[in-house]
């Protein structure tokens, strides 16, 4: 007595025009054309961010390397932010982006390789800003040691 192993086959779902259902990541993107916008890249030394913007601030969609399930000190490797950059690349050529600017804040490894990956879908760059908070003075320091 061995175990059966069920196959199933997957069958094209058709709505009720006999057209193709879209998968659920095509069916959240928005519906309107944006020609250009901002990329934003927060990038640490434990993880990577990558939003994308429209030119007025609005959230398109965004991606981390922990939510591509990178986890622990991988999240903040450039090979990590070159697959968030990827992805994000794919998303904005779905939605007709031709060209974009780009706001990197942090001192992370991925801060290069997630615009390079994101170039690589063949959108035109027109600026890259650094945003990385810098002190001026820094905290107190700690007060001398008596032996």
């Amino acid at each position: 007595m061995g175990k059966i192993k069920i196959v199933k086959t997957k069958e094209e779902t058709l709505d009720s025009k006999g057209l193709e259902a879209k998968t659920p990541t095509e069916a959240r993107l928005p519906k309107k054309k944006i020609i250009s916008g901002t990329l934003h890249i927060h990038a640490t030394f434990n993880n990577t961010k990558v939003i994308f913007t429209d030119k007025s601030g609005n959230a398109v969609f965004w991606s981390s390397s922990g939510s591509l399930g990178f986890r622990g000190a991988k999240k903040g490797t450039p090979f990590a932010a070159g697959k968030i950059g990827d992805i994000i690349g794919e998303k904005a050529k779905n939605l007709g982006i031709k060209d974009f600017d780009v706001i990197v804040k942090g001192v992370g490894s991925g801060r290069e390789p997630a615009i390079r990956s994101f170039m690589a879908h063949g959108f035109e760059l027109t600026g890259v800003r650094d945003v990385t908070p810098v002190p001026h003075n820094g905290p107190k320091p700690k007060k001398p040691r008596r032996v």
